[in-house]
């Protein structure tokens, strides 16, 4: 599937330039990390759901099956078809095994309530919490049990009861892990707030904002880090925050606005915004997927990890800090090409290799897909993906699938604008024509990048010695067709 490419949000937009540059000089003043994809290794698809052909399978896996017309279709378009089928019956769109799953999770959470006869059993918040223990934060699971003791098949008028019943259990994980975006949005509205009805756009910027401080804590807990650092990079913003921010810039409120600043945080948002969401960014889903099963040590093989977190790998005996947080990896990788998302190999540091560029130049070169990260003097860290290999030559190279991102003091993804293709350039040791590595795009508007004024402007970046100069750190990392890493 074909990745989505986000813009940087109004509030706090990145600092970095449009184009990255590193020229023989600068490199000496410069540290740097680089790091090639490994070839890609094929994937077996997920299990089959045995559902109606109308819902989608696993949240973590975007682009292993071919999805039908009916996902395809967007959830604004299509909300007619959605109240025409509230009123079915709920099935579960478990696997035999998966259910099983369910069953004896539900046993486990319903043994210890007392008086509970075996045709009433059902489980407390105070049950769903021990079970839990210190997997995920306590909020998490208070907002995990609202939805589920909230739950009836939809279209059905049944008031919240005061404890879960095995039908809402099934139904709220089923919705929530192999549930389509209105099955999903129909359980998250229920987390976002206890009162029915729409929700202020402020209710759901806490819940994504929780919802990424649980994947973190969870991912921690479980010790599913997969080699990546789970602490704030140094002198950054709440990277949980600036990262539900971003998932934030894909709600569209009913007046077809975007969610941008606080003045719009008081706006209502109802469950066919929800429902948008949802299918409009899928990391929503993919994170609410790891929260259940890792939370909950539930149906973990379905739970396709990898493709969401890139495994990192060094060379052997070699150790170094990434400039990136897991965070920051995630939504990075998720931009990639779908099969470069499993494993990132560091190519170049400049903390392990130093400052020279000829280093770089041999270590980038020939090894496939490249993901560029850099740190300059004034605490920003941005850089680019690219596409190709690199090859030492005067000649531009690459193609549209490249793209610059940032990640501090905001996180975003700056796609190919189509305006040239001039991509990415690598030379050394001419004396004529210009050396140095270059990632260049055009922005789309002047607003994109507020460091960039005018096209010409955005051009000279490319070469100002005075900004390449500035650069302190640099990581390069190469997918195994798999990912890139910094």
């Amino acid at each position: 599937m074909a990745t989505r490419h986000r813009r940087p949000q109004a509030t706090g937009r990145p600092s970095s330039p449009p184009a990255i540059s590193l020229s023989p000089e600068s490199s000496k003043t410069s540290r740097c990390h680089g790091a090639s994809r490994p070839p890609s290794h094929q994937h077996p698809p997920p299990a089959a759901c045995y559902v109606s052909s109308d819902r989608s399978g696993c949240g973590c896996s975007r682009s292993t099956k071919e999805e039908t017309e009916a996902q395809r279709e967007s959830p604004r378009r299509k909300m007619g078809n959605s109240r025409s089928r509230s009123g079915q019956k709920f099935c579960s769109q478990f696997l035999p095994a998966e259910q099983a799953e369910v069953d004896r999770l539900f046993e486990a959470l319903s043994s210890d309530e007392d008086g509970s006869s075996p045709s009433t059993k059902a489980f407390s918040l105070k049950a769903l919490k021990s079970h839990v223990g210190d997997a995920l934060p306590a909020a998490m699971v208070t907002r995990l049990y609202e939805a589920m003791r909230r739950s009836a098949p939809m279209g059905e008028a049944k008031g919240p009861s005061e404890v879960v019943s095995h039908e809402q259990l099934t139904m709220s994980l089923s919705h929530l892990v192999k549930g389509n975006a209105e099955e999903k949005s129909f359980v998250i509205l229920k987390m976002i707030s206890a009162a029915e009805g729409p929700v202020k756009a402020r209710e759901v910027q806490k819940f994504a904002e929780d919802l990424v401080g649980s994947l973190l804590h969870v991912l921690d807990y479980r010790q599913e880090l997969r080699g990546w650092p789970g602490k704030q990079a140094r002198g950054a913003a709440s990277r949980t925050r600036v990262l539900a921010t971003q998932l934030l810039s894909q709600v569209k409120l009913p007046d077809g606005k975007e969610l941008l600043g606080p003045e719009r945080l008081d706006c209502d948002c109802d469950q066919a915004t929800i429902e948008d969401w949802t299918f409009q960014e899928p990391l929503v889903s993919s994170f609410l997927h790891v929260v259940v099963c890792k939370g909950l040590l539930l149906l973990s093989p379905s739970l396709q990890l990898a493709h969401l977190i890139p495994e990192c790998t060094v060379d052997p005996g070699r150790k170094f800090e990434s400039l990136l947080d897991v965070l920051s990896v995630i939504y990075i990788n998720s931009n990639l090409p779908s099969e470069q998302r499993h494993r990132w190999h560091l190519l170049f540091s400049s903390e392990l290799h130093g400052h020279s560029f000829s280093q770089l130049c041999g270590r980038i070169a020939h090894h496939g897909p490249c993901v560029l990260v850099l740190e300059d003097h004034d605490g920003h860290i941005f850089g680019g993906f690219a596409s190709c290999s690199w090859e030492v030559k005067p000649q531009f190279q690459g193609d549209n699938r490249c793209f610059l991102f940032s990640v501090s003091p905001s996180l975003g993804v700056f796609p190919d604008t189509g305006y040239n293709s001039h991509y990415m350039y690598l030379n050394h040791g001419q004396q004529t024509i210009p050396n140095g590595l270059v990632l260049h795009f055009l922005p789309r508007s002047s607003s994109d990048f507020p460091l960039s004024n005018s096209p010409d402007q955005s051009r000279r970046l490319v070469n100002e010695p005075s900004r390449e100069k500035r650069v302190l750190r640099w990581h390069t990392a190469a997918p195994e067709r798999v990912s890139t890493r910094a």
